[in-house]
């Protein structure tokens, strides 16, 4: 039986900080890896420089199997990078701007359709990657899923809900459901309602709205909602990437037709795993092979 076709695009960057530690991420890439373990195959449509970075990020992909091809190399701009900065103990972010994931060029096969198309939010801050997103969405795939992942000062409200009109299903945290939905309807509804009424307006198949400790909540149109929330006695070892490992399980239940409930209760769970250790992601099938097994995952 032939994989469904999985468009992942937009960045991947390497968290930089004061003490010179590397961390490979951006929000696309975790999923895109996280979803090449589940055994998906997914197409990571992005942009390196021709750098070191660059180099290394290709050869990580390679050695986890994943498909390079539509991995760009920019010779104009670097490989993505987030400064991180600590000041009292507390870290801010400075998001390099002109990155080689702000020029992502269209690819070879853009005629291709796809299953699902999943994008955030930030890789489209620059005209060229946004106009290559656009050019895909085109080709009308099966489904767009949008991550959405508010960056100040590299976001704007009405493009923001344009991606959001412009999706089948869209997943965002409490905060950023309060700030896209108005300050009014914000203040006067609890989560669940104004989840409910976002839904509706923007007409989705889905909604997710991640609550950080409390879970998650999931809705579908014509459909009771769905929480699921952690398990009491979970070891939090780091946050980082969480969301990206609940996004890709998600994409997982939507391709393969799980119940919204089950799909949940699995995102969940591998977001409580990846949680419970250091790192967005892991270079270590084993994390992953019980899953395939236990969720249906091999051919």
């Amino acid at each position: 039986m032939d994989k469904p076709s999985l468009c992942i695009f937009g960045e991947v960057l390497y968290d930089c900080f004061p003490d010179g530690r590397k961390v490979l991420g951006g929000a696309p890439f975790n999923v895109a890896w996280h979803l090449q373990a589940f055994g998906a195959a997914p197409r990571l449509v992005s942009a390196v420089g021709d750098d070191a970075d660059g180099e290394h990020i290709r050869a990580g992909m390679a050695d986890w199997g994943m498909l390079t091809s539509h991995l760009q190399t920019d010779p104009n701009h670097p490989t993505g990078k987030v400064q991180v900065h600590l000041e009292d103990g507390e870290p801010s972010y400075d998001i390099v701007a002109d990155s080689a994931y702000d020029f992502i060029r269209t690819p070879d096969e853009a005629d291709t359709t796809y299953a699902l198309v999943y994008h955030g939010t930030l890789a489209l801050r620059q005209p060229v990657s946004a106009a290559t997103l656009a050019g895909i969405k085109a080709s009308e795939p099966d489904l767009v899923f949008l991550d959405v992942n508010l960056r100040a000062p590299w976001w704007s409200r009405d493009k923001t809900v344009a991606l959001v009109t412009d999706a089948d299903w869209v997943k965002l945290n409490a905060h950023e459901l309060s700030l896209l939905s108005g300050a009014d309807a914000a203040t006067a509804k609890p989560i669940p309602e104004l989840a409910r009424d976002f839904l509706e307006h923007h007409d989705l198949l889905g909604l997710i709205v991640t609550l950080g400790s409390k879970g998650a909540l999931g809705l579908m149109k014509g459909s009771e909602p769905v929480h699921i929330a952690p398990p009491p006695a979970l070891q939090v070892v780091d946050t980082v990437g969480a969301g990206d490992a609940f996004a890709a399980v998600t994409i997982l239940g939507i391709v393969n037709g799980w119940s919204l409930d089950k799909t949940l209760e699995r995102a969940q769970s591998f977001a409580s795993s990846i949680v419970g250790q250091r790192g967005a992601t892991e270079a270590n099938p084993k994390l992953y092979a019980p899953l395939v097994d236990q969720w249906g995952l091999i051919d």
